[in-house]
């Protein structure tokens, strides 16, 4: 195969090379165009094409240029920026194939579960995304309270942060409030959650302020149930739908194309 059937592109620091035939599989594309080199959004730097686009997303894209079909991994939940790239591709074909994802979205479902023992509490949160998961992964920071020893040989507590605990993608754990330590001493679990700075060992307060954190990421409460009677494991479940709500008909492209309005501004 000679190098003039290849054409590599940089997507947003990724870098793929494919077939020019690839490229062309859409004619009335804006990646098919892109190869005259008249589309001033993409520039050729050291024998690569580059595009200022989500270089990671571009990989379904690809992908459909390749096969001609949309096969999404099943925790895949950016249908609407996956959307955006299409139309800024004028990929129309890959818009209405999302389009048709979209309208047969499951909702996303979360599992909290919460058992306060004594003076501990543990959470176990189970989510149907891995991605939900690990957003709330790195929101979570539980400081574990800690002996140190100063210069005058005092004892002073120090907080070490740890991240969850990641049983699977699906899932994470962790506890807050007393504990006893090998040695019979007793310390303390503290957890913070992203953008709050404050670091609550009470059980209660750490359940009230993860509810206010999913409902700020768009989940709503759907119901509660005793998971575990003999424990008394209270379990809230909550539901976040992935179609995006503002979606709007552009009247220039197929009338089954929906697409985000703020791109059909810029389509015009």
């Amino acid at each position: 195969m000679s190098s003039q059937e290849l054409v590599t592109l940089n997507v947003g620091g990724k870098v793929y090379t494919t077939r020019v035939s690839t490229i062309k599989q859409f004619p009335a594309s804006r990646l098919a165009r892109m190869l005259d080199g008249k589309d001033q959004e993409f520039k050729t730097v050291a024998d690569q094409i580059f595009v200022d686009r989500d270089g990671i997303l571009f990989s379904f894209i690809l992908d459909f240029l390749r096969t001609q079909q949309l096969l999404l991994p099943t925790d895949f939940s950016d249908y609407f920026r996956l959307q955006r790239e299409a139309v800024f591709y004028e990929l129309d074909s890959l818009v209405d194939l999302l389009n048709q994802e979209l309208l047969h979205a499951k909702p996303v479902l979360l599992e909290v579960h919460f058992l306060c023992r004594n003076t501990q509490a543990f959470f176990r949160i189970f989510g149907s995304c891995s991605k939900t998961i690990e957003m709330l992964t790195e929101k979570i920071t539980v400081f574990l309270e800690q002996p140190s020893w100063s210069t005058n040989s005092l004892p002073q507590m120090t907080l070490l942060p740890l991240p969850p605990q990641r049983p699977s993608y699906h899932d994470l754990v962790f506890q807050c409030g007393s504990l006893s330590t090998s040695d019979n001493q007793t310390g303390i679990r503290y957890v913070s959650i992203k953008p709050d700075n404050r670091k609550l060992a009470n059980g209660a307060n750490v359940l009230g302020l993860l509810m206010d954190t999913l409902l700020k990421e768009g989940f709503r409460l759907v119901s509660t149930r005793t998971a575990s009677s003999e424990d008394k494991m209270e379990c809230y479940i909550f539901e976040r739908m992935k179609t995006p709500q503002a979606l709007a008909v552009n009247k220039t492209l197929n009338p089954e194309t929906t697409i985000i309005p703020e791109q059909a501004q810029n389509r015009k």
